[in-house]
């Protein structure tokens, strides 16, 4: 697919058919994704499928924080990855020290890229996506036993669309967006 073209059409997508994307689809989708830019090409993004039902009912019901929306969400998603990164790398020097004002902000920022990445090349692929922001990552972690040295990031539901592909929402215009000085 043409890269402004899935940029354009790619949706939150929240309604999912109950078939699973397949390892092999997955396995795709995270290789692209790992071509994600990150800080000084630490590539510090992981990602974990929660396919085990038990273990994504446990994550809708105790770690959202009551966000309803997210707990509905993730039930009716077939799998649920837990995008995480292992922190003290992007944007910190060999000393430990950090390398610029923005501190430890470059673990989110180049995690951030490498979840929409994952995003844009699931849809590619003809999978949904919806990136979830509420929930507790401590408890996250626990439910999913998340690896030693990772904090988590984000929640992806993810499946194949189930109805129309949503609409998009009304976008800003360019002259609302773009200045120059």
């Amino acid at each position: 697919m043409e890269a402004v073209k899935c940029i354009k059409e790619r949706r939150s997508i929240r309604k999912f058919k109950p078939e699973k994307v397949s390892h092999e689809t997955l396995a795709e989708i995270v290789e692209a994704a790992a071509y994600a830019p990150s800080w000084k090409n630490t590539q510090i993004t992981r990602y974990i499928v929660v396919e085990d039902e038990q273990v994504k009912a446990k994550v809708a019901d105790e770690c959202v924080l009551g966000f309803e929306y997210n707990t509905r969400t993730i039930k009716k998603s077939p799998q649920l990855v837990v995008v995480s990164y292992v922190p003290g790398l992007s944007g910190y020097e060999k000393d430990g020290s950090y390398t610029t004002p923005k501190e430890d902000r470059w673990e989110s920022f180049d995690t951030g890229i490498a979840t929409q990445t994952f995003c844009l090349a699931a849809h590619d692929k003809g999978v949904g996506s919806v990136i979830l922001g509420i929930f507790d990552d401590e408890k996250v972690a626990e439910a999913v036993n998340l690896p030693e040295g990772q904090k988590v990031a984000a929640l992806i539901s993810i499946g194949y669309p189930d109805g129309d592909h949503p609409v998009a929402p009304k976008r800003k215009t360019v002259d609302d967006l773009l200045s120059y000085r």
